[in-house]
């Protein structure tokens, strides 16, 4: 009896593309929260406004 394995293999993300992605996300929850207009957004993203340099009021 003979016993057949596969080994599957996984196609890996370049480290460069890792990186764009995370500043993509990164730059874009940013600018969400900076340019929030809702008063509910606006509490919410408050600090990372003033943290980011955001001005807000």
């Amino acid at each position: 009896m003979t016993v057949t394995t596969k080994t599957l293999t996984k196609t890996a993300i370049s480290p460069l593309a890792q990186v764009l992605m995370v500043a993509a996300l990164g730059l874009g929850i940013m600018f969400v929260a900076g340019h929030a207009q809702s008063s509910t957004l606006h509490d919410a993203a408050h600090d990372v406004r003033h943290a980011t340099g955001f001005p807000c009021h």
